[in-house]
C-alpha cells in the first residue's frame, strides 16, 4: 500500500510539472481545450443551432452567455490522476495502457456532458450553474476517476495475475 501511494504521488507530480510547462500547454493543453470547444458545440447544436465556439469559449449568439472553458476544466487534470492511479496499480503494461486509453475516453465522455449541462443551466439559472460547477461537477468528475479505476482494478485482479511480491510464499 506504501509503494502504491509513493509511486501515485510522484507521478501525479511529474505529470503535473509537465502538464504546467509552457510547451506542453501552448502543444497539447490549449489544442484539447480549444477541440472541446467545438465537441461541445456540436453536441449543444442539436438543441441549440444559435450555438458558436471560437478559441476554447462555448456562446449562445441568441442570448450572447457563453462558458470558457479553462484550466481544471477541461478534464486533463482528472485524467493525470486516473494516469497515475492505474500506473501505480500493480499490473501488466498492457492492462496499464487498456486502462489509461479507456479511462481517458470515460473521463472526457463525462467532461464533455459537464460542458453542455453547464452552457444549458447557466442560460436558465445562474446560481443553480454557479453551484453545478464549483461543487456537483467537480464532485462527480472526480467520482467518475474513481469508478473507472476500480472497474479496471477490478478487471485487473480477475484477468492480469500478478508473480508473487517479495517475500511471498510460492503456491505448492
Amino acid at each position: 500500500m506504501k509503494r502504491f501511494f509513493l509511486i501515485f504521488l510522484t507521478v501525479q507530480a511529474v505529470l503535473f510539472g509537465i502538464e504546467m510547462l509552457n510547451p506542453v500547454q501552448t502543444a497539447v493543453v490549449h489544442p484539447w481545450t480549444g477541440w472541446l470547444a467545438k465537441a461541445s458545440a456540436a453536441i449543444v447544436h442539436l438543441i441549440d443551432p444559435s450555438v458558436i465556439s471560437y478559441d476554447r469559449v462555448l456562446q449562445s449568439a441568441k442570448t450572447g452567455f457563453g462558458v470558457s472553458i479553462e484550466a481544471g476544466c477541461n478534464g486533463v487534470e482528472a485524467t493525470i490522476v486516473l494516469v497515475a492511479a492505474m500506473l501505480a496499480f500493480p499490473s501488466s503494461w498492457k492492462m496499464k495502457a487498456w486502462g489509461i486509453g479507456l479511462g481517458f475516453i470515460a473521463v472526457q465522455a463525462v467532461n464533455l456532458l459537464r460542458i453542455v449541462s453547464l452552457f444549458f443551466l447557466g442560460q436558465w439559472n445562474f446560481k443553480v450553474f454557479e453551484f453545478a460547477h464549483l461543487y456537483m461537477w467537480q464532485a462527480l468528475i472526480m467520482l467518475d476517476v474513481l469508478v473507472v479505476w476500480l472497474l479496471w482494478m477490478r478487471y485487473v485482479a480477475k484477468r492480469d495475475p500478478q508473480p508473487a511480491g517479495p517475500g511471498a510464499a510460492a503456491a505448492p
